[in-house]
């Protein structure tokens, strides 16, 4: 009895208050990747409050896709995606060339042979602490699902309206584009302590110019505790962020 309430008890965390629905082959997939040895325990432990299972299920996410996953930091969901993808799918990197490097003993390990690079042009500016990107191409037309995740904060307007227009480019018809980011008070004035932060409306507007249809959105990352208004990285929000999450469509032609 014991050993069966261990998987249930995972997904119970990391899924919700919709754990008592049907497990999914995806779910059960996505519960068996994220206790696999080369994820650490700093990872691990950030599972309940990015909630995985959860969030993939909700973006449309399959295993059969062919995935850009945009500036992925450190990894934590490369670590994921790369052998949910790897038998039938593609993950695509784009990040600058010296940092996906950086990523080299990770994709090195069993269950990343579907992870591709995808070099871009992309610098950080250190005096207005944002990423600064260069001439941007994808180098495709076929992606089923493009990955944005707490990163279209960091990139001014002009660098954001070139993003979504690649994202666009790159896109199958009907593809996906995913935004999940750190919430800020719709209308609040930008400054430097809000600077980690998007509103949401402003951000479907921008993406809907580039042509993209709203398909979705959630409120999984909702917290009542975060007001608003600090740094993300605060002591007293950080890790607890209240994030928006929001789907697009390229659209089919008729």
């Amino acid at each position: 009895m014991k050993t069966r309430l261990i998987p249930l008890l995972t997904i119970t965390i990391l899924f919700g208050a919709n754990a008592s629905a049907k497990v999914t082959s995806l779910q059960q997939n996505i519960t068996d990747v994220i206790k696999m040895s080369h994820r650490t325990d700093a990872d691990k432990l950030r599972d309940n409050n990015r909630s995985p299972v959860q969030a993939l299920s909700f973006f449309g996410f399959k295993q059969n896709m062919k995935v850009i996953e945009f500036a992925p930091g450190n990894g934590w969901y490369t670590k994921i995606l790369a052998p949910l993808l790897a038998e039938k799918g593609e993950l695509h990197l784009a990040y600058n060339t010296q940092w996906l490097t950086d990523l080299d003993p990770i994709l090195s390990q069993k269950g990343f042979e579907s992870t591709i690079k995808l070099p871009i042009e992309l610098s950080w500016n250190n005096q207005e602490f944002r990423y600064d990107l260069g001439k941007l191409s994808f180098g495709m037309n076929d992606a089923d699902m493009i990955l944005n995740i707490r990163e279209y904060h960091n990139f001014n307007l002009a660098d954001k309206t070139k993003l979504n227009n690649e994202a666009f480019n790159a896109l199958k018809p009907g593809g996906l584009y995913v935004i999940v980011d750190h919430t800020r008070r719709h209308m609040a004035v930008e400054t430097r302590e809000l600077a980690r932060r998007e509103d949401p409306v402003k951000v479907i507007l921008e993406v809907q110019s580039a042509g993209f249809i709203l398909e979705k959105s959630s409120d999984m990352f909702y917290r009542p505790d975060d007001e608003l208004r600090y740094e993300v990285g605060r002591k007293t929000v950080t890790g607890n962020t209240d994030r928006f999450t929001l789907v697009f469509r390229k659209p089919v032609a008729k």
